[in-house]
């Protein structure tokens, strides 16, 4: 068995085929002194590593199946080469995980709420009586726990469009928060990033649910393309059946025609109306599971988030410095604006991934906005998109060249009362590793302000 790229997943996965007895090598295209610990690891598993920049020149038809990491192009040509000579000799580790895995599975995608929407569904269903494992792209593999599951379980599961393109089969429940332009940089189209996303619900049957938001147009039509049964929810209407808002109040409405209430939704603690529409979403899964609607209201009103998502971090001389590192699209940032009726200081900008910043616009020019400061590849380019707004409409911008300048300056900026907000709009490896690190460095500078 061959893995390409030594990434979290294709890691469990070397620890799951090694348990099983196969035979495991290793590719990455990094050197090996900068694996560290992978390294190590994978030595003490007995598997070999291929590295470098001429790392797939040893990928051949000697091995069974080739298992590549999320982001790996497939499109490479020794890669490509090998799925169209022999079909089926490339995977995933989450293809993988779904041929294998005994408990039903519910899948959850989105170009944003994805990790925020797993984590509330993993909270209300240990409100029942079924074991639950949560996982996937939110950073947990669960190839190497699959032996412990049985049918009896529930495996809730985020799935990136990454994971996405590779599986022949959908999730007993899926579920698509929203849909959005994202990850240009790798995948070819938006045309195909939207068709890796719709293979969510592409393979249901007439047995499973579709849970998707009837207010974007995009999931209704994804959705429809599959045989599941449709169960939406809505921000913004009333329902036939599924999860919406009856005033302040959310409420499941099943296919009876019951309406039942779950909680109101000023009881929820994280901020937004991006986290209304995750936690209808959830409460749609929750109802579809048998978890009674009480038990699904009190798992959400404790939830209190998901670290870089709207995190607050802070308050220095009244401001709220506020980690939304997750934000790595101008329409993820977009929600974290509008979030938040107070001024605000946005610390913006990264690596480009090639998408439009109207999104991120459209969202400054409807709040209130003290000041924008700009770092990172992106800069220039989101400066000139907002210059679009006029002088009237346009706040004032900052240019700065770290993240500790910026954080600095929105201090200095940044009034009594008013909000630092961390959401970069953009991804972060101009500057920094992953989100993860970029919004711990942002906690560390925050933490450190006199």
């Amino acid at each position: 068995m061959a893995l390409v790229g030594m990434g979290v997943s294709n890691r469990a996965l070397a620890r799951f085929l090694v348990s099983a007895g196969a035979q495991v090598v290793g590719f990455d295209v990094k050197p090996a002194h900068e694996l560290g610990s992978v390294a190590s690891e994978m030595a003490a598993l007995g598997v070999p590593l291929v590295t470098g920049p001429r790392y797939l020149e040893g990928i051949g038809d000697a091995f069974d199946a080739v298992f590549l990491s999320p982001g790996v192009d497939r499109r490479q040509p020794r890669l490509a080469d090998m799925a169209e000579r022999r079909p089926g000799s490339v995977s995933t580790e989450m293809a993988l995980f779904f041929r294998l895995c005994p408990a039903p599975i519910i899948g959850v995608t989105g170009s944003s709420g994805k990790t925020t929407t797993t984590t509330m569904i993993g909270r209300i269903l240990e409100r029942g009586r079924r074991p639950v494992w949560v996982g996937g792209n939110i950073g947990t593999p669960l190839i190497d726990r699959v032996h412990q599951m049985d049918e009896g379980h529930w495996a809730v599961v985020e799935l990136s469009s990454f994971q996405l393109e590779w599986l022949q089969e959908s999730p007993h429940i899926a579920v698509m928060t929203n849909f959005s332009p994202n990850h240009l940089d790798v995948h070819p189209s938006l045309d195909a990033y939207r068709a890796a996303k719709g293979r969510i619900f592409a393979f249901q049957k007439p047995s499973d649910w579709a849970v998707y938001n009837a207010d974007d147009p995009e999931t209704a039509r994804l959705a429809a393309r599959g045989s599941g049964a449709a169960f939406p929810f809505s921000r913004r209407r009333t329902l036939d059946k599924g999860a919406f808002l009856d005033g302040q109040r959310l409420v499941v409405r099943g296919c009876d025609g019951a309406q039942h209430l779950v909680l109101d939704v000023r009881e929820l603690q994280v901020p937004g109306r991006h986290n209304v529409e995750n936690a209808l979403a959830a409460a749609a899964v929750g109802y579809l599971c048998g978890i009674a609607p009480e038990a699904i209201g009190e798992a959400l009103r404790t939830f209190r988030g998901v670290p870089h998502r709207l995190e607050w971090v802070r308050t220095v001389d009244g401001v709220r410095y506020v980690n939304d590192s997750i934000a790595t699209s101008p329409a993820r940032a977009a929600a974290g604006l509008r979030a938040f009726d107070a001024p605000i200081v946005l610390i913006a900008g990264g690596y480009d991934k090639k998408l439009p910043f109207d999104p991120l616009v459209e969202a400054v020019a409807g709040a209130r906005m003290r000041a924008v400061i700009l770092l990172g590849a992106t800069a220039d380019a989101i400066a000139e998109a907002l210059n679009r707004l006029g002088p009237d409409r346009r706040p004032p911008i900052y240019r700065v060249s770290s993240l500790a300048e910026a954080v600095e300056r929105a201090h200095r900026v940044a009034r009594r009362g008013d909000v630092v907000l961390l959401s970069p709009a953009c991804a972060s490896y101009d500057m920094f590793p992953n989100f993860e690190v970029r919004g711990e460095t942002f906690r560390r500078l925050v933490a450190e302000l006199a």
